[in-house]
Protein backbone atom coordinates (compact mmCIF):
# COMPACT_ATOMS: atom_id res chain seq x y z
CA UNK A 1 0.00 0.00 0.00
CA UNK A 2 2.85 2.57 0.00
CA UNK A 3 4.11 1.40 -2.71
CA UNK A 4 0.24 2.53 -4.10
CA UNK A 5 -0.32 5.81 -2.15
CA UNK A 6 3.53 6.77 -1.81
CA UNK A 7 2.85 7.15 1.70
CA UNK A 8 3.92 5.94 4.60
CA UNK A 9 1.46 3.42 5.98
CA UNK A 10 0.99 1.67 9.23
CA UNK A 11 -1.44 -1.49 9.90
CA UNK A 12 -4.07 -1.60 12.53
CA UNK A 13 -6.63 -3.85 13.26
CA UNK A 14 -9.63 -2.20 11.94
CA UNK A 15 -9.91 1.35 10.06
CA UNK A 16 -12.37 3.09 13.49
CA UNK A 17 -9.37 2.40 15.79
CA UNK A 18 -6.99 4.01 12.79
CA UNK A 19 -9.40 6.66 12.56
CA UNK A 20 -9.18 7.13 16.51
CA UNK A 21 -5.49 7.43 16.32
CA UNK A 22 -5.70 10.10 13.69
CA UNK A 23 -8.17 11.97 15.56
CA UNK A 24 -6.03 11.64 18.51
CA UNK A 25 -3.05 12.95 17.18
CA UNK A 26 -4.55 15.91 15.02
CA UNK A 27 -7.72 16.97 16.90
CA UNK A 28 -7.43 18.91 20.04
CA UNK A 29 -10.37 17.51 22.69
CA UNK A 30 -13.26 19.55 22.38
CA UNK A 31 -12.64 20.19 18.97
CA UNK A 32 -15.44 20.87 15.72
CA UNK A 33 -15.06 18.29 12.96
CA UNK A 34 -16.94 18.87 9.51
CA UNK A 35 -18.17 14.98 8.38
CA UNK A 36 -20.65 14.15 6.37
CA UNK A 37 -24.38 12.71 8.20
CA UNK A 38 -24.93 9.94 5.50
CA UNK A 39 -22.51 7.72 7.34
CA UNK A 40 -21.77 4.28 9.51
CA UNK A 41 -22.83 5.73 12.86
CA UNK A 42 -19.58 3.64 14.31
CA UNK A 43 -18.17 6.67 12.70
CA UNK A 44 -19.66 8.91 14.58
CA UNK A 45 -18.95 7.03 17.71
CA UNK A 46 -15.65 7.32 17.25
CA UNK A 47 -15.76 11.17 16.60
CA UNK A 48 -17.09 11.11 20.10
CA UNK A 49 -15.01 9.05 21.94
CA UNK A 50 -11.84 11.32 20.60
CA UNK A 51 -13.51 13.88 22.70
CA UNK A 52 -14.18 15.98 19.66
CA UNK A 53 -18.09 17.73 18.63
CA UNK A 54 -19.35 16.43 15.24
CA UNK A 55 -20.41 18.99 12.83
CA UNK A 56 -22.71 17.41 9.51
CA UNK A 57 -22.05 18.58 6.35
CA UNK A 58 -24.35 19.70 3.35
CA UNK A 59 -23.91 16.72 0.75
CA UNK A 60 -24.64 16.66 -2.89
CA UNK A 61 -28.11 14.42 -3.57
CA UNK A 62 -26.21 12.73 -6.40
CA UNK A 63 -23.84 10.48 -5.07
CA UNK A 64 -23.68 11.64 -1.23
CA UNK A 65 -20.78 13.51 -1.64
CA UNK A 66 -19.53 16.48 0.67
CA UNK A 67 -20.88 19.79 -0.68
CA UNK A 68 -18.24 22.44 0.26
CA UNK A 69 -19.88 25.58 -1.35
CA UNK A 70 -22.63 25.06 1.03
CA UNK A 71 -21.02 24.75 3.99
CA UNK A 72 -21.72 28.68 5.51
CA UNK A 73 -18.44 30.78 6.60
CA UNK A 74 -19.34 30.85 9.94
CA UNK A 75 -19.41 26.92 10.44
CA UNK A 76 -15.53 26.71 8.41
CA UNK A 77 -14.29 29.24 11.23
CA UNK A 78 -15.40 26.78 14.14
CA UNK A 79 -14.06 24.40 12.89
CA UNK A 80 -10.59 22.21 13.54
CA UNK A 81 -10.62 19.23 11.15
CA UNK A 82 -12.50 17.97 8.07
CA UNK A 83 -13.26 14.17 7.92
CA UNK A 84 -14.28 12.88 4.66
CA UNK A 85 -16.43 9.77 3.98
CA UNK A 86 -15.77 8.91 0.02
CA UNK A 87 -19.46 7.01 0.76
CA UNK A 88 -19.19 3.84 -1.27
CA UNK A 89 -16.25 4.59 -3.15
CA UNK A 90 -17.78 7.97 -4.51
CA UNK A 91 -14.31 10.36 -3.89
CA UNK A 92 -15.56 13.68 -1.86
CA UNK A 93 -14.22 16.72 -3.37
CA UNK A 94 -10.66 16.45 -1.88
CA UNK A 95 -8.65 19.43 -3.36
CA UNK A 96 -11.32 22.21 -2.61
CA UNK A 97 -11.30 20.73 1.05
CA UNK A 98 -7.77 20.66 1.13
CA UNK A 99 -7.15 23.96 -0.12
CA UNK A 100 -10.06 25.29 2.14
CA UNK A 101 -8.19 23.12 5.24
CA UNK A 102 -4.61 24.87 3.91
CA UNK A 103 -6.53 28.25 4.19
CA UNK A 104 -7.88 27.73 7.48
CA UNK A 105 -4.92 25.46 9.00
CA UNK A 106 -6.93 22.99 9.96
CA UNK A 107 -6.23 18.79 9.44
CA UNK A 108 -8.00 17.28 6.34
CA UNK A 109 -8.62 13.51 7.37
CA UNK A 110 -9.82 10.82 4.87
CA UNK A 111 -11.48 8.10 5.73
CA UNK A 112 -11.43 5.40 2.51
CA UNK A 113 -12.95 2.25 3.60
CA UNK A 114 -15.06 2.16 0.67
CA UNK A 115 -12.30 3.86 -1.35
CA UNK A 116 -9.06 1.76 -1.91
CA UNK A 117 -9.04 1.90 -5.78
CA UNK A 118 -10.77 5.47 -6.46
CA UNK A 119 -9.17 8.28 -7.74
CA UNK A 120 -9.94 12.09 -7.55
CA UNK A 121 -8.01 14.88 -10.17
CA UNK A 122 -5.70 12.17 -11.33
CA UNK A 123 -4.64 10.87 -7.42
CA UNK A 124 -5.73 8.39 -5.37
CA UNK A 125 -8.34 9.13 -2.31
CA UNK A 126 -6.42 8.82 0.51
CA UNK A 127 -3.42 11.01 -0.68
CA UNK A 128 -4.85 14.72 0.19
CA UNK A 129 -5.35 14.34 3.56
CA UNK A 130 -2.54 14.61 6.66
CA UNK A 131 -4.09 11.12 7.20
CA UNK A 132 -6.18 8.47 5.56
CA UNK A 133 -7.46 5.32 6.84
CA UNK A 134 -8.73 2.28 4.91
CA UNK A 135 -10.41 -0.77 5.41
CA UNK A 136 -9.37 -4.67 4.36
CA UNK A 137 -12.70 -5.58 5.05
CA UNK A 138 -14.19 -3.92 2.01
CA UNK A 139 -12.58 -4.31 -1.96
CA UNK A 140 -9.79 -6.31 -0.32
CA UNK A 141 -12.67 -9.21 1.40
CA UNK A 142 -10.15 -9.71 4.35
CA UNK A 143 -12.88 -9.14 6.85
CA UNK A 144 -10.25 -8.14 9.10
CA UNK A 145 -7.75 -5.05 9.56
CA UNK A 146 -6.99 -1.71 7.84
CA UNK A 147 -4.42 0.69 7.35
CA UNK A 148 -3.37 4.24 8.52
CA UNK A 149 -1.37 5.99 6.07
CA UNK A 150 0.36 9.62 6.86
CA UNK A 151 1.71 12.55 4.74
CA UNK A 152 4.47 13.10 7.45
CA UNK A 153 6.31 9.49 7.40
CA UNK A 154 8.04 10.82 10.61
CA UNK A 155 5.14 10.63 12.43
CA UNK A 156 4.90 6.80 11.93
CA UNK A 157 6.76 5.79 15.03
CA UNK A 158 4.47 7.87 17.45
CA UNK A 159 0.97 6.95 15.99
CA UNK A 160 2.78 3.35 16.01
CA UNK A 161 2.93 3.74 19.67
CA UNK A 162 -0.25 5.08 20.15
CA UNK A 163 -2.22 2.15 17.88
CA UNK A 164 -0.16 0.20 20.18
CA UNK A 165 -0.83 1.68 23.48
CA UNK A 166 -4.73 0.91 22.59
CA UNK A 167 -4.62 -2.74 21.67
CA UNK A 168 -5.59 -5.70 23.22
CA UNK A 169 -3.22 -9.15 22.92
CA UNK A 170 -3.66 -10.97 19.93
CA UNK A 171 -6.12 -14.55 21.16
CA UNK A 172 -6.41 -17.54 20.25
CA UNK A 173 -9.82 -17.73 20.18
CA UNK A 174 -10.27 -14.90 18.28
CA UNK A 175 -7.54 -16.01 15.07
CA UNK A 176 -9.54 -19.47 15.44
CA UNK A 177 -12.64 -17.93 14.95
CA UNK A 178 -11.70 -15.98 12.04
CA UNK A 179 -9.52 -18.37 9.95
CA UNK A 180 -12.73 -20.79 10.16
CA UNK A 181 -15.45 -17.88 9.15
CA UNK A 182 -15.16 -18.29 5.63
CA UNK A 183 -15.96 -21.96 5.61
CA UNK A 184 -18.78 -21.07 8.22
CA UNK A 185 -19.70 -18.65 5.73
CA UNK A 186 -19.73 -20.58 2.94
CA UNK A 187 -21.77 -23.41 4.42
CA UNK A 188 -24.19 -21.08 5.16
CA UNK A 189 -24.53 -19.57 1.82
CA UNK A 190 -24.14 -23.71 0.18
CA UNK A 191 -27.41 -24.71 2.00
CA UNK A 192 -29.20 -21.75 2.07
CA UNK A 193 -29.47 -21.29 5.70
CA UNK A 194 -28.97 -17.49 5.62
CA UNK A 195 -32.30 -16.51 7.11
CA UNK A 196 -32.26 -19.08 10.04
CA UNK A 197 -28.66 -18.36 10.75
CA UNK A 198 -30.03 -14.34 11.30
CA UNK A 199 -32.73 -16.12 13.52
CA UNK A 200 -30.55 -17.62 15.55
CA UNK A 201 -27.69 -14.62 16.31
CA UNK A 202 -31.17 -12.34 17.13
CA UNK A 203 -31.96 -15.05 19.47
CA UNK A 204 -28.57 -15.63 21.23
CA UNK A 205 -28.82 -11.42 21.46
CA UNK A 206 -25.86 -11.05 19.20
CA UNK A 207 -27.42 -9.28 16.89
CA UNK A 208 -26.88 -5.79 17.86
CA UNK A 209 -29.30 -3.79 15.54
CA UNK A 210 -32.85 -4.05 15.29
CA UNK A 211 -33.09 -0.83 12.69
CA UNK A 212 -30.19 0.25 10.29
CA UNK A 213 -29.19 2.71 13.02
CA UNK A 214 -28.36 0.76 16.28
CA UNK A 215 -29.78 2.46 19.09
CA UNK A 216 -28.68 5.05 20.90
CA UNK A 217 -28.95 5.28 24.61
CA UNK A 218 -28.96 8.76 25.08
CA UNK A 219 -28.34 8.74 28.78
CA UNK A 220 -25.44 6.16 28.82
CA UNK A 221 -24.12 8.15 25.64
CA UNK A 222 -24.28 11.47 28.20
CA UNK A 223 -22.45 9.84 30.74
CA UNK A 224 -19.74 8.67 28.04
CA UNK A 225 -19.04 11.85 26.94
CA UNK A 226 -17.88 13.23 30.40
CA UNK A 227 -14.97 10.74 30.17
CA UNK A 228 -13.93 11.43 26.71
CA UNK A 229 -11.44 11.27 25.17
CA UNK A 230 -11.86 8.10 26.21
CA UNK A 231 -11.86 4.79 24.13
CA UNK A 232 -13.37 2.12 26.79
CA UNK A 233 -16.22 4.50 27.61
CA UNK A 234 -17.54 3.67 24.18
CA UNK A 235 -16.75 0.14 23.59
CA UNK A 236 -20.12 -0.73 23.51
CA UNK A 237 -20.89 1.83 20.33
CA UNK A 238 -17.49 1.22 18.95
CA UNK A 239 -16.83 -2.20 18.64
CA UNK A 240 -20.94 -3.02 16.78
CA UNK A 241 -20.41 -5.08 14.06
CA UNK A 242 -16.62 -6.28 14.57
CA UNK A 243 -15.98 -6.68 18.06
CA UNK A 244 -12.24 -7.34 17.57
CA UNK A 245 -11.71 -3.96 16.33
CA UNK A 246 -9.04 -3.58 18.91
CA UNK A 247 -7.40 -6.74 19.03
CA UNK A 248 -3.96 -7.67 17.81
CA UNK A 249 -3.34 -9.50 14.64
CA UNK A 250 -2.01 -13.10 14.89
CA UNK A 251 -0.01 -14.64 11.90
CA UNK A 252 -3.31 -16.50 10.40
CA UNK A 253 -4.78 -13.44 9.72
CA UNK A 254 -1.73 -11.50 8.65
CA UNK A 255 -1.11 -14.22 6.36
CA UNK A 256 -4.93 -13.92 4.94
CA UNK A 257 -4.15 -10.23 4.66
CA UNK A 258 -1.49 -10.53 2.32
CA UNK A 259 -2.91 -12.75 0.53
CA UNK A 260 -6.03 -11.20 -0.74
CA UNK A 261 -3.88 -8.06 -1.13
CA UNK A 262 -1.91 -9.58 -3.63
CA UNK A 263 -5.86 -10.26 -5.63
CA UNK A 264 -6.59 -6.44 -4.96
CA UNK A 265 -6.15 -5.28 -8.66
CA UNK A 266 -8.13 -8.20 -9.87
CA UNK A 267 -10.99 -7.13 -7.74
CA UNK A 268 -10.89 -3.50 -8.23
CA UNK A 269 -10.93 -4.40 -12.35
CA UNK A 270 -14.12 -6.53 -11.59
CA UNK A 271 -16.02 -3.67 -9.41
CA UNK A 272 -15.06 -1.09 -11.89
CA UNK A 273 -16.75 -3.39 -14.73
CA UNK A 274 -20.02 -4.21 -12.65
CA UNK A 275 -19.88 -0.33 -11.68
CA UNK A 276 -20.12 0.97 -15.51
CA UNK A 277 -22.96 -1.59 -15.80
CA UNK A 278 -24.91 -0.40 -12.90
CA UNK A 279 -24.00 3.29 -13.72
CA UNK A 280 -25.56 2.88 -16.79
CA UNK A 281 -28.80 1.89 -15.56
CA UNK A 282 -31.95 3.79 -15.64
CA UNK A 283 -31.45 3.61 -11.66
CA UNK A 284 -28.46 5.76 -11.46
CA UNK A 285 -27.40 9.22 -12.57
CA UNK A 286 -24.58 9.41 -15.17
CA UNK A 287 -21.16 9.59 -13.66
CA UNK A 288 -19.47 12.94 -13.96
CA UNK A 289 -15.87 11.45 -14.40
CA UNK A 290 -14.05 8.16 -14.89
CA UNK A 291 -15.82 5.15 -13.79
CA UNK A 292 -14.47 4.02 -10.45
CA UNK A 293 -14.09 0.63 -8.70
CA UNK A 294 -16.94 1.77 -6.45
CA UNK A 295 -17.40 -1.25 -2.91
CA UNK A 296 -21.38 -0.16 -3.53
CA UNK A 297 -23.16 1.28 -6.41
CA UNK A 298 -25.60 3.74 -4.89
CA UNK A 299 -28.57 3.07 -7.09
CA UNK A 300 -31.72 5.74 -6.83
CA UNK A 301 -35.08 4.31 -6.45
CA UNK A 302 -38.46 5.70 -5.59
CA UNK A 303 -39.19 2.62 -3.13
CA UNK A 304 -36.04 1.41 -1.56
CA UNK A 305 -37.78 -0.47 1.13
CA UNK A 306 -39.89 -2.45 -2.05
CA UNK A 307 -36.46 -2.80 -4.15
CA UNK A 308 -34.38 -4.52 -1.04
CA UNK A 309 -37.39 -7.20 -0.37
CA UNK A 310 -37.30 -7.70 -4.24
CA UNK A 311 -33.51 -8.46 -4.40
CA UNK A 312 -34.21 -10.32 -1.18
CA UNK A 313 -36.24 -12.99 -2.34
CA UNK A 314 -33.39 -13.50 -4.85
CA UNK A 315 -30.78 -14.01 -2.03
CA UNK A 316 -29.30 -10.70 -2.89
CA UNK A 317 -28.49 -8.93 0.46
CA UNK A 318 -28.58 -4.94 0.61
CA UNK A 319 -26.01 -3.61 3.49
CA UNK A 320 -24.23 0.19 4.22
CA UNK A 321 -27.34 1.61 4.46
CA UNK A 322 -27.27 5.16 6.98
CA UNK A 323 -30.67 6.03 6.97
CA UNK A 324 -31.24 8.89 8.67
CA UNK A 325 -28.56 11.39 8.94
CA UNK A 326 -26.44 11.12 11.51
CA UNK A 327 -27.86 14.76 12.94
CA UNK A 328 -32.10 13.44 12.92
CA UNK A 329 -30.79 9.91 14.37
CA UNK A 330 -28.77 11.82 17.01
CA UNK A 331 -30.27 15.13 17.50
CA UNK A 332 -28.60 18.23 18.67
CA UNK A 333 -27.32 17.23 21.90
CA UNK A 334 -24.36 15.48 20.10
CA UNK A 335 -23.76 16.86 16.86
CA UNK A 336 -24.59 20.22 15.26
CA UNK A 337 -26.73 19.36 12.43
CA UNK A 338 -26.09 20.54 8.32
CA UNK A 339 -27.27 23.71 7.44
CA UNK A 340 -28.76 22.59 4.66
CA UNK A 341 -30.26 18.74 5.46
CA UNK A 342 -32.94 17.68 2.59
CA UNK A 343 -30.05 16.46 0.23
CA UNK A 344 -28.66 14.27 2.88
CA UNK A 345 -32.30 13.39 4.27
CA UNK A 346 -33.35 12.35 0.33
CA UNK A 347 -30.36 10.41 -0.25
CA UNK A 348 -30.48 9.01 2.66
CA UNK A 349 -33.73 7.46 2.03
CA UNK A 350 -33.61 6.74 -1.65
CA UNK A 351 -30.22 4.97 -2.31
CA UNK A 352 -30.06 1.56 -2.62
CA UNK A 353 -26.53 0.21 -2.61
CA UNK A 354 -25.98 -2.87 -4.29
CA UNK A 355 -22.45 -4.99 -5.11
CA UNK A 356 -21.10 -4.01 -8.26
CA UNK A 357 -20.00 -8.09 -8.23
CA UNK A 358 -23.92 -8.31 -8.96
CA UNK A 359 -24.18 -6.06 -11.15
CA UNK A 360 -26.45 -8.27 -13.57
CA UNK A 361 -28.18 -10.08 -11.13
CA UNK A 362 -29.38 -6.50 -9.79
CA UNK A 363 -30.51 -5.22 -13.38
CA UNK A 364 -31.88 -8.24 -14.06
CA UNK A 365 -34.14 -8.22 -10.97
CA UNK A 366 -35.39 -4.63 -11.29
CA UNK A 367 -35.86 -4.44 -15.28
CA UNK A 368 -38.24 -7.32 -14.16
CA UNK A 369 -40.44 -5.01 -11.32
CA UNK A 370 -42.17 -1.47 -11.14
CA UNK A 371 -39.34 -0.34 -9.41
CA UNK A 372 -38.95 3.15 -10.55
CA UNK A 373 -36.00 5.45 -10.73
CA UNK A 374 -35.20 8.13 -8.43
CA UNK A 375 -34.07 11.53 -9.07
CA UNK A 376 -32.66 14.63 -6.90
CA UNK A 377 -35.56 17.33 -6.79
CA UNK A 378 -38.12 14.78 -7.51
CA UNK A 379 -40.98 13.38 -5.58
CA UNK A 380 -39.60 13.46 -1.75
CA UNK A 381 -36.51 14.72 -2.82
CA UNK A 382 -34.68 17.97 -2.12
Amino acid sequence: MRGRLGRECLYVPSCRLGLYVALRHWCPPGGRVLMSPVNDDVIFFVVLAAGLRPVQAPLCARDGSIDPAAVPDEVWGGLSAVLTTNLYGNPDPAPELRARCDRLGIPLLEDAAHAIGSEVAGRPVGTFGDASVFSLSKHVGAKAGGFLSVADPGLRDALEKARDDLLDPPRLSAELAYALRPYAEATVRGLRLTTAARATMRLLGMQERDEIRMELRPDELKRALTAAPALDDFHSWVRVDMHDYRIGAGRPRLRRVERLLGRLDARLAAHRTGTGKLLASQWALPSPGPVQPLFRVPLLVADRDAAIARLARHRITVGYLYDPPLDAYAGPAFTDPSSSPAQAAWFARHALPVDPLRADDVIRILAGSDRAPGTPGGPGGG
